[in-house]
């Protein structure tokens, strides 16, 4: 899929999993320390890539869900996502990971909160890369 880019993100990782990470304007500046799950040293103040591509697809679908309610026009009030990537051995003996989203919707029906979140799997780029590769389910909750 070819894309008409109007922003360009620029990290760089040192050291892979057990490493440092940055990105070019130095917000993001990171220690990276495989968990101890994972067989590594699981250093007390450091992340990991499966953090951050948690955090990444969180907030992004979250700005995904903004434009599917603009769409529908409804308001959005206080939403909470939760990604939870796992990481594990593939059954092709190779690794991969898969994603959990929990999406609060607190104010709305099931079924339109259900509706939105779907919306929003289809608008969210992280879904879009995602759609086909790895397991991604979907939890929408309407609790307050």
């Amino acid at each position: 899929m070819k894309i008409n880019k109007v922003f360009t993100a620029q990290a760089k990782a040192v050291g892979g999993r057990d490493g440092h990470i940055s990105s070019d304007n130095n917000v993001l500046d990171l220690t990276l320390s495989t968990p101890k799950e994972m067989g590594g040293p699981g250093k007390a103040g450091a992340t990991n890539p499966e953090q951050l591509f948690a955090a990444a697809y969180a907030s992004c679908f979250e700005g995904a869900l903004g434009v599917a309610a603009r769409q529908a026009q409804v308001k959005l009030g206080t939403v909470t996502i939760e990604a939870f990537i796992g990481f594990g051995q593939a059954e092709d003996g190779g690794y991969g990971i898969s994603a959990d989203l929990h999406i609060n919707l607190p104010g709305f029906e099931q079924a339109q909160a259900e509706k939105l979140v779907e919306a929003a799997h289809g608008i969210c780029p992280y879904s879009r890369a995602t759609r086909g590769n790895i397991e991604v389910s979907l939890t929408t909750t309407t609790n307050a």
